[in-house]
């Protein structure tokens, strides 16, 4: 295990697939992180009003109600300073979701992941300014 950050980064996790949301939420509170864990956007941005200013908002592409794109785009309204990791198990055109991430420059990670690949993800996104 690594040793926590000074300051201790809150982040929001949406996944809609409960296994995958409980493994990654174990990986991060593991390397410090202050977790809070959502299964839809709508989940999300209810989490958020009641939790307060997050650092990280590490989402799904595609989940159910919901893309992980249009649930960034609400909270990066909400909170300006909010950085943003997506996650997808699909390939690059996401099958039959449509999801416009090809020419964007965003933060990704491929699902599945190993937990050193989130943790170092993470890291990264928090590091940029």
């Amino acid at each position: 295990m690594n040793e926590p950050a000074t300051e201790v980064s809150k982040i929001l996790l949406v996944e809609d697939e409960a296994f995958v949301r409980d493994v990654a939420c174990e990986i991060l509170a593991e390397e410090g992180y202050e977790v809070l864990s959502a299964r839809t956007g709508a989940e999300a941005l209810s989490l958020f009003h009641q939790s307060g200013p997050i650092q990280l908002l590490v989402t799904d592409m595609v989940m159910p109600g919901m893309n992980g794109l249009d649930l960034a785009d609400k909270l990066t309204s909400l909170c300006p300073g909010l950085k943003t990791l997506y996650m997808s198990g699909y390939n690059e055109d996401f099958g039959d979701h449509p999801v416009p991430l090809k020419n964007k420059d965003l933060p990704f990670l491929q699902k599945p992941f190993t937990a050193e690949a989130l943790s170092t993800k993470v890291k990264e996104v928090l590091s940029l300014t």
